[in-house]
């Protein structure tokens, strides 16, 4: 079984790529499970400047294969934002209600309709020989104009995802129906075709 570094701190996260990749030969493991992982400054534009800046870095600190996420939420009224700040969106030190609670505020008074948003993930792979893989997903929704569920992390509560019959957060989603139409579950999707593509396996 082949060791896979994490690249992230986000234990949500984690756990939601433990479950989308149980029953592949991998053991992943976080960044701090390990020792000498430095802290990554994400400070790039994109979602994938940012996911392959994370597995860069911890693939060389570590000598292991590294994979790093970078995802968030684009709300249409925002112009795109929170994006990549999506993790930091009501400032430092990250903090899920205060983000929820400021987009509720920046979009308040705004019909369903406008109220349009997705969530998109982008991953990349790095291996010790410099291979890199990248693959990105998404899941369209709105915002609804409180939060809902006690599922999930981040702004799933208060993300409505489209074409669910029950107008369902995503945090009202058990974790077996969110793995198949969330924006990660649809990235790593790719990313695991990619992987096996390259080396008859997902490792």
């Amino acid at each position: 079984m082949t060791v896979l570094v994490v690249a992230t701190r986000n234990r949500g996260k984690l756990a939601e790529l433990r479950r989308l990749l149980a029953g592949e030969p991998v053991e992943l493991k976080a960044v701090d499970e390990l020792t000498g992982v430095p802290e990554v400054e994400e400070d790039g534009a994109t979602f994938e400047a940012n996911a392959r800046k994370k597995a860069l870095e911890v693939a060389r600190a570590t000598g292991l294969p590294a994979l790093a996420d970078d995802s968030g939420l684009e709300v249409d009224a925002l112009d795109g934002a929170p994006g990549v700040l999506s993790a930091r969106y009501a400032g430092e030190p990250c903090d899920d209600g205060a983000n929820n609670r400021k987009l509720l505020a920046a979009l308040a008074g705004l019909p369903a309709a406008r109220r349009t948003a997705r969530f998109r993930c982008a991953l990349v792979f790095v291996d010790g020989d410099g291979t890199r893989l990248s693959a990105d997903g998404s899941c369209e929704g709105h915002i609804g104009e409180a939060p809902r569920g006690a599922g999930g992390f981040g702004y799933d509560p208060l993300f409505l995802v489209d074409g669910d019959a029950r107008g369902r957060t995503m945090a009202e989603l058990a974790p077996d129906e969110k793995n198949r139409i969330s924006h990660r579950a649809r990235a790593l999707e790719k990313m695991v075709r990619l992987l096996e593509e390259r080396y008859g396996t997902a490792s």
